[in-house]
């Protein structure tokens, strides 16, 4: 392979002739051939779309003659076009604060832009990386303003998918309404309730969920562009950062604002740890409903069987005719990632001194990935799944009629103690509860056929209460 030699402050280093990217991002590939992941999408976005806003700014301040912020953008523009996307290599795992992933932008621009200009890679007299594509920016204000735009532009498409799967699971609600089951708490029988309540509040969970990654994302829109290297905005300025960050505002038709304090958003990363939070408590709810799923699906013989999930493949390469939980197993997987790309977030959050968070890299890849696992899984649970799941209202009866715990509607009859007599004897004899309290004496078979209904058992307040009746 062919290569240029091109030169930085520590010395020389040969380029591939056909790479866009330059000495700096070489030297990147050279120290971190760590994991072989890469600055996800959205981050590169981010990124070039602030490269693209400098230049404006610049060229509208005076400070970058026209000709060259026009083939800056231009550059920009081909990589938001999903051009030269091959040419951003530096590793997920780089050194402090972003730095090489912000060179390797500001060089595959800078090449971009020189040839346009009628230049060559790697001669850097026409567009330069620093002085051109990096003016009135440091890493240290791009990379957080590059980490909040990636998470607001992923930030719709998630809560859409929350949405939708709270949707799913709502008008399941609706078709199981009047299902009654036997409700479920320690894993032990509980009073009754009805499917559609079940699904019901599935959904609230998920839905109160989107809500918190609308809340939290409101911090997102404070930007620290214009702050450069520790907040203070040297060579940068108020005029640059209002007007760079009201170009993001329109390239991106997202509310974005100037940091109130530029300090504050520098030094700490604790607005995307709140976004990131707002994740995790989204895959804690969507992984209890998973496992849920498959709860109530177990069997189909031996187990609750309660509802039926749709079959999407084999469940086994030995038993013949199994069929798994799958989507629900793979959504626990999914959540459980989420959380730990949340640990992350939280300990590199802790993780800055003094005017700088120099973990940021790390934090961008956990919570970008996080946001695109939870919107994709959700997705997938939504049609591969809850849409197309089915109840057995026999077998929810069935297991509702053999439990104890409709005893409980005798309690402001009889008593706890003795409702908890005729409960435990039912389990050792076998008898209804009905059978037991009518042997007693204890109340007459049509106020007692009232007060057990299993469907009055569903609505709030106590069953057949007299008091009401008068009313």
């Amino acid at each position: 392979m062919t290569s240029r030699t091109e030169r930085d402050p520590l010395g020389e280093r040969a380029v591939p002739a056909d790479a866009y990217y330059g000495i700096q991002t070489a030297r990147a590939l050279e120290n971190f051939p760590i994991s072989g992941l890469r600055a996800p999408a959205l981050l590169v976005d981010a990124t070039v779309l602030i490269k693209k806003a400098a230049a404006l700014a610049n060229v509208t301040l005076g400070r970058l003659q026209p000709h060259l912020g026009n083939a800056i953008t231009e550059a920009a523009d081909e990589v938001l076009d999903g051009r030269l996307r091959d040419q951003f290599v530096v590793d997920v795992y780089q050194a402090g604060a972003g730095t090489s992933h912000n060179m390797n932008a500001n060089e595959v621009i800078a090449n971009r832009a020189a040839e346009l200009l009628g230049g060559a890679r790697g001669e850097y007299q026409l567009v330069h990386p620093n002085d051109h594509v990096n003016m009135g920016q440091s890493t240290n204000d791009v990379f957080p303003t590059a980490t909040r735009l990636a998470l607001l532009l992923g930030h719709r498409d998630l809560v859409v998918s929350a949405r939708a799967l709270a949707t799913a699971l709502a008008v399941k609600a609706k078709e199981f309404h009047d299902v009654l089951k036997v409700g479920r708490t320690h894993l032990q029988d509980a009073v009754p309730m009805t499917m559609g309540q079940e699904f019901g509040g599935y959904a609230a969970c998920i839905d109160r969920a989107a809500n918190d990654l609308e809340r939290t994302s409101v911090q997102l829109q404070e930007l620290n562009l214009g702050a450069t290297a520790v907040g203070t905005g040297l060579n940068a300025g108020d005029d640059y950062t209002t007007i760079a960050i009201g170009h993001l505002s329109k390239l991106t038709a997202l509310t974005l604002l100037p940091a109130v304090d530029r300090f504050r958003v520098t030094q700490s990363m604790g607005d995307v740890l709140a976004y990131s939070g707002a994740m995790r408590r989204l895959s804690v709810e969507l992984s209890k409903i998973a496992s849920d799923l498959r709860l109530l699906s177990s069997g189909p013989r031996a187990g609750l069987a309660e509802i039926r999930l749709p079959a999407v493949q084999p469940g086994s390469s030995i038993m013949p005719g199994k069929v798994n939980p799958s989507i629900p197993e793979m959504v626990n997987q999914v959540c459980y990632q989420v959380i730990g790309c949340d640990t992350t977030v939280c300990i590199a959050a802790e993780a800055g001194q003094l005017e700088l968070n120099v973990m940021m890299p790390v934090m961008a890849w956990n919570a970008l990935h996080s946001s695109t696992i939870l919107r994709n899984a959700m997705a997938v649970l939504r049609t591969r799944c809850v849409e197309g799941i089915t109840v057995d209202a026999e077998r929810c009866r069935e297991l509702l009629d053999r439990s104890t715990a409709v005893a409980t509607a005798l309690s402001p009859y009889i008593g706890y103690a003795k409702t908890a007599e005729i409960a435990k004897a039912s389990v050792q004899t076998g008898r209804s509860i009905r059978d037991l309290v009518l042997e007693q004496g204890l109340m007459d078979a049509a106020q007692l056929d009232q007060i057990l209904s299993p469907g009055a058992m569903t609505q709030p307040g106590i069953v057949n209460d007299a008091s009401k009746q008068r009313d």
